[in-house]
């Protein structure tokens, strides 16, 4: 009995600990409001802005295949928070860590590790990880 409670506790710990973290509905609603402009609908990087920006934005779709197959978590929160110094430099992207501060984190697996990650950029990375071609 007292291992069916403990299962059961468990069980219910995990369940929360999932309802909170962000799923790539929640990342798809963030990016059509900060990222669509330049990346796209489609996040090809043919958004209405994209035309003069130097380099182009990069087709977000095609992350993990440049990558040799593998969606690489860690690098793709560097760029969109903004830590990946020189990446935003280079680029016309906005650094999105500044607007991030203060927002409650969730745990996200980074390179093995549960690392805390204000929920938006979460968010935004199950969406780049879901639209992976």
């Amino acid at each position: 009995m007292k291992i069916w409670v403990t299962v059961g506790a468990l069980a219910v710990v995990a369940a929360c600990a999932a309802s909170e973290m962000p799923g790539p509905s929640e990342g798809a609603a963030i990016f059509a409001e900060n990222c669509v402009s330049c990346h796209g609908v489609s996040a090809t990087g043919n958004g209405p802005l994209a035309n003069g920006l130097s380099p182009a934005p990069s087709d977000l779709t095609q992350i993990a295949a440049r990558n040799g197959g593998v969606f690489p978590r860690a690098q793709t929160l560097s760029v969109i928070d903004g830590y990946s110094k020189g990446t935003h430099k280079d680029r016309a992207m906005p650094e999105f860590g500044a607007q991030m501060t203060g927002e409650d984190t969730v745990p996200v697996e980074v390179d093995g590790i549960l690392t805390p990650t204000p929920r938006s950029l979460a968010a935004l990375l199950a969406y780049l990880e879901s639209i992976q071609g």
